[in-house]
């Protein structure tokens, strides 16, 4: 026989008992697993139903309020305004002999939303009574709290052309520019003095520690009265008292020198500062076939309901694996992309029986019954991940048939890395700034798909 033949005739043989073990290999388990105890595993979709819900205020502490006023064509206006006290150090002191030169307000900002060289004015007024504690919520009206029989002074801005200071920070190897625009504002000069003669007095009156200088000087009410094109995202809020005062033989040459001096306060995360919200949005409480909206600060949130009843029966004899949920934005393909409002970097997903308290208690996600998700501008879409936890730990402490009602709240979110890289949610607030966007509600995007086993 020649060899090649032989080759062939060991082929056949090979693969002929190799077959024959396949076939036995493929029955053992299910020879020894009895019938009912076999792992079968099913899909489902669950069909989700939402709504836009008015917002009436949020818990809003926050140290960088917004002002102004912006009008969207799509999302309706946002007007903003803020009150706030000054925190006062108790090192803080006049140098002997100072006289006062003149007073001013001066707010520092770095972005804006809206039209950066449309004319807006800011107004200032003085608060004169103190502020409420632990009310820092976006319906508090600053009027009731303050003089408004006239502004303490006024200043013209436009969003990109007031005076600017350059700040540089520094992360690892990068480095980072970025410009402080700032407002100045002047102020009666009779403020400043005010503030002298009773640092002037026995154990410096009222300004001796933080509790009475509260009662002396409340704060101040920032406002605008002018322009609907342009909303400020506040860095910081000074009053600064420049004085000038005798310095005795304070030259080079040993001869008296008259200097310059400030004395200055800020409004600080240590005292109460709350920005009054007001939003019209009658056009995204009306209904709409298309989608959904959510909308910031104190805007509308989107409602959605989980219709676990429908499934109910399936969870009882099986068990849930998976169920994904993503949420999908859409577009305003005809607003200017340079003024127009953009989504919310994030949104947080809370039960809407949890929501209250859930900021003012500083609570985080817990991936069971708080979820958040990031903003993504590939997909257009925001990914919750699997929330089977959420139907699991329902499931557990109703014992009945249930359906789930969750809010789609914007926040901003605060993160810590790790030794290891790991990063960390460590805050979660609502979102003061500016933002707001459609969401898909068709049956085909909004809906959960499930992954059951079941033995």
């Amino acid at each position: 026989m020649k060899l090649q033949t032989l080759y062939k005739l060991f082929f056949v043989v090979v693969v002929t008992v190799f077959a024959s073990c396949v076939d036995t290999l493929d029955k053992i388990g299910f020879t020894i697993q009895p019938e009912n105890d076999r792992v079968s595993v099913g899909t489902d979709t669950l069909k989700l139903l939402s709504r836009t819900i008015q917002v009436d205020s949020v818990f809003s502490r926050t140290k960088y309020p917004i002002l102004g006023e912006y009008i969207d064509p799509v999302f309706g206006n946002i007007r903003s305004e803020y009150v706030g006290e000054f925190y006062y150090p108790e090192n803080q002191a006049f140098k002997d002999g100072a006289i006062i030169d003149s007073v001013r307000m001066t707010v520092s900002y770095s972005s804006i939303i809206g039209d950066s060289l449309a004319p807006m004015r800011l107004a200032v007024y003085k608060v004169i009574e103190e502020l409420p504690k632990n009310k820092d919520y976006t319906n508090f009206d600053p009027k009731t709290k303050s003089d408004m029989s006239a502004p303490l002074g006024t200043k013209t801005f436009t969003g990109r052309n007031n005076t600017y200071r350059t700040e540089t920070y520094y992360s690892g190897n990068t480095t980072q520019t970025i410009k402080i625009y700032e407002i100045f504002t002047k102020l009666p000069k009779s403020i400043g003095e005010d503030f002298l003669n009773e640092y002037k007095k026995p154990d410096h009156g009222m300004l001796k520690n933080t509790d009475t200088f509260r009662e002396f000087f409340p704060g101040l009410y920032v406002t605008t009265n002018f322009g609907n094109s342009t909303i400020l995202n506040v860095n910081l809020t000074s009053l600064n008292i420049f004085y000038k005062y005798l310095d005795p033989k304070g030259s080079s040459t040993k001869t008296d020198t008259i200097r310059t001096a400030e004395f200055r306060l800020n409004i600080t995360p240590e005292v109460t500062q709350i920005n009054y919200i007001q939003n019209n949005n009658d056009q995204l409480l009306a209904p709409n076939d298309k989608g959904t909206f959510v909308k910031s600060p104190a805007g509308v949130n989107t409602e959605i309901t989980f219709p676990i009843s429908d499934i109910y029966s399936k969870l009882s004899t099986r068990s849930l694996n998976q169920a994904r949920l993503m949420v999908y934005a859409l577009p305003e393909a005809n607003q200017d992309e340079k003024v127009k409002l953009s989504p919310p970097d994030y949104l947080l997903l809370v039960n809407k029986d949890s929501l209250k308290g859930f900021f003012e208690n500083r609570r985080l996600d817990d991936n069971v019954t708080s979820f958040y998700a990031s903003f993504n501008k590939e997909t257009y879409s925001y990914s919750f991940g699997n929330i089977a936890a959420m139907i699991n730990y329902y499931k557990k402490q109703k014992k009945e048939a249930f359906d789930l009602t969750y809010c789609l709240v914007p926040v901003d979110i605060t993160f810590t890395t790790d030794q290891y890289g790991n990063s960390k949610a460590t805050a979660i607030y609502n979102q003061m700034k500016p933002a707001a966007v459609m969401l898909e509600n068709k049956p085909e995007k909004l809906k959960l798909d499930i992954i059951y086993t079941a033995f």
